[in-house]
């Protein structure tokens, strides 16, 4: 390897990266405008004190909790154990990634993944705003909450699109599991988080034009994932690509070349910048 081509510097120990996950909301506008296909997905743009990507645009998402343990009497779909052939993690992990998927989708958006067994999702309930208050609390787990509601999790409702694993430089890791799903019937997305400054409904390119215009920032994982996005025309036509798709695991790399930082990712053209502060640190 030449000097104009190197690994940037790395702890001797790095940080293990954290277990999160996050969710595309995905949905079709019934009249999008002059030259916009009608794939939308669901943004944040997360508040300035947050410990982790503060300020940036962002989907739906966080750690794994603790307290994601899956409960088998409470689940619809793909099992634990069928998850983690396809995440490519053990199966209490690939389990926990798909509660928490579901819960963090439940806190930050209002969007819930789950209802009664053998039926599909519902529009909200009296009591879904408690519940949300609750598991933002950390004062109760999803598992329960789904229990006293006498719904399932239904994880049938999501797929894959792409693992990603934070550089071994930065002092916060993640393995991050992406998911894909259309909002249920009857749902709606909001912007009633803490976590979040604005958020709403996006087609992929408006995203890159606000970007472009220096309105918003957005992480290297969000805009490859936008760019992914930006080349299905519908909602479903995306569900029936990551049914398709084989995951393995995204481990960017910190490099500097010729002078310049940069993000290396394997089988992918590197991303010059300007690199989120978020990124590095």
């Amino acid at each position: 390897m030449s000097t104009e081509d190197v690994t940037a510097d790395t702890p001797a120990t790095p940080v293990a990266p954290r277990p999160a996950a996050t969710v595309l909301l995905l949905r079709d506008h019934p009249n999008p405008p002059a030259g916009r296909s009608p794939l939308q997905v669901f943004l944040q743009r997360r508040v300035p004190q947050m410990a982790f990507a503060a300020g940036m645009t962002v989907f739906p998402g966080g750690s794994v909790d603790p307290s994601d343990v899956p409960d088998a009497d409470g689940w619809a779909g793909p099992s634990p154990e069928a998850w983690a052939e396809t995440i490519g993690v053990p199966a209490d992990l690939a389990g926990g990634t798909v509660s928490a998927a579901v819960r963090e989708t439940f806190e930050e958006c209002g969007v819930l993944l789950a209802g009664p067994p053998g039926a599909p999702p519902l529009a909200p309930q009296p009591q879904a705003a408690q519940w949300r208050a609750d598991l933002a609390a950390h004062r109760r787990p999803l598992a329960d909450v789904l229990s006293e509601a006498g719904f399932v999790l239904r994880s049938d409702l999501l797929r894959v699109w792409s693992r990603w694993i934070t550089p071994p430089g930065p002092s916060r890791r993640y393995d991050t599991v992406f998911f894909v799903t259309l909002v249920p019937e009857g749902q709606e997305a909001d912007a009633l988080t803490t976590e979040a400054v604005e958020a709403g409904w996006w087609h992929p390119a408006e995203a890159f034009e606000r970007r472009d215009a220096g309105e918003i920032e957005l992480m290297i994982p969000t805009t490859r994932t936008l760019e992914d996005m930006a080349t299905f025309e519908r909602a479903a036509d995306v569900v029936a690509a990551a049914e398709q798709r084989t995951i393995v695991a995204i481990r960017p790399e910190v490099r500097r070349r010729n002078g310049r930082i940069v993000i290396a990712v394997e089988g992918q053209a590197d991303f010059t910048g300007p690199i989120p502060e978020a990124e590095l640190r």
